[in-house]
């Protein structure tokens, strides 16, 4: 299966996820690229559109090397790998600092995206999250922790591709994984797509106030 752009993916999946709108639902991307697609999907669902923001944290002295994650939210979480963490040498003060440095620098993304409106409340509702497409798919499993720690009813993870392997790990994060094509073998999430530039942040603020403006409407 082949997408024209992540627009043309969004409205294909929002076909498949026609049956999970409804008063408590909400729709999260995963910027940037996430966007243009969830903002499809919510248009189709009549759902609030927010972002779900995610930040390695890295291990001391080594931070490409993650130990977890910081999600931003209403009510912010932080997920660790408590073993590869007590292997780094990572202790509370360190997962703290970091923590907090973190979410500054989640804080001043999104005041850059959506300027002093605050994260949506996810808990007790039902929440969609949405990315242009997973490889690996450790930002949207940390993301879907988190909004489990944050209360979220049912937590739906959809995107237009992603490997196999990599949708039956995250059945085990999510209630449930939609998944429009999983290709084997799989190489990137860009060969799936006939246009697959890279979003701007204009683009996903323009995505947004479009969100918003029709939510008004």
């Amino acid at each position: 299966m082949m997408f024209k752009d992540r627009t043309d993916a969004g409205r294909r999946l929002a076909g498949a996820l026609a049956s999970h709108g409804g008063e408590g639902t909400i729709v999260l991307a995963l910027p940037r690229g996430g966007v243009p697609v969830a903002a499809q999907v919510a248009r189709a669902l009549h759902a609030p559109l927010d972002l779900v923001m995610v930040r390695k944290i890295g291990a001391p002295g080594h931070p490409e090397y993650g130990i977890g994650a910081v999600v931003d939210g209403a009510d912010p979480q932080i997920v660790i790998d408590e073993k590869t963490a007590r292997m780094a040498g990572a202790d509370a003060a360190y997962l703290d600092d970091t923590k907090r440095r973190e979410l500054a620098e989640i804080e001043r993304r999104r005041h850059a995206y959506l300027g002093d409106r605050r994260p949506l409340d996810v808990a007790g509702r039902t929440v969609i999250v949405v990315d242009d497409g997973v490889a690996t798919g450790s930002t949207a499993k940390a993301a879907l922790r988190a909004l489990k720690k944050a209360g979220a009813a049912r937590r739906i993870l959809a995107v237009p591709v992603a490997p196999i392997e990599t949708v039956e790990a995250l059945r085990e994060e999510a209630d449930e994984v939609v998944a429009l094509t999983t290709p084997y073998p799989f190489h990137a999430v860009g060969l799936y797509y006939e246009d697959f530039d890279q979003t701007s942040d204009e683009d996903v603020v323009a995505a947004l106030e479009a969100a918003r403006d029709e939510a008004r409407g």
